[in-house]
């Protein structure tokens, strides 16, 4: 049986990031401001960190890892950036899970359109 997941996370809100992603080209040609969130469930319980910085999640490090994997390579959809964004903070961070939203602003009459995955490390 797995061992429940933690209920602590740690939270990356509205990280802003450039990125080429659309689905028509004229879109996908020019970088566009996205804005991403990230939820991400450590391995261990928040007290059990002993206060110690070692122990705890590196979120300047999870924020320089979306920004490398988003600009890594341009993506029509912004459901595979999400998942590209999602793999690379789980092969590079010891997290047990993360919930990745990715928001651009295309469509007017909204603020926002946008998708969330979320992934377990295997």
């Amino acid at each position: 049986m797995n061992d429940p997941i933690p209920p602590d996370e740690v939270l990356i809100e509205s990280l802003e990031v450039q990125a080429h992603v659309g689905v028509p080209d004229d879109e996908l040609a020019h970088a566009q401001r996205l804005l991403v969130d990230v939820n991400l469930t450590g391995r261990i319980s928040f007290e059990s960190l002993g206060d110690d910085i070692a122990a705890a999640v590196d979120y300047d490090a999870v924020c320089r890892t979306v920004r490398e994997a988003a600009t890594a390579r341009p993506r029509r959809l912004i459901e595979t950036l999400a998942a590209d964004l999602a793999a690379a903070i789980l092969d590079a961070h010891p997290v047990l899970q993360t919930t990745v939203c990715v928001r651009k602003f295309v469509v007017d009459g909204t603020d926002a359109v946008g998708v969330r995955c979320t992934r377990r490390a295997g």
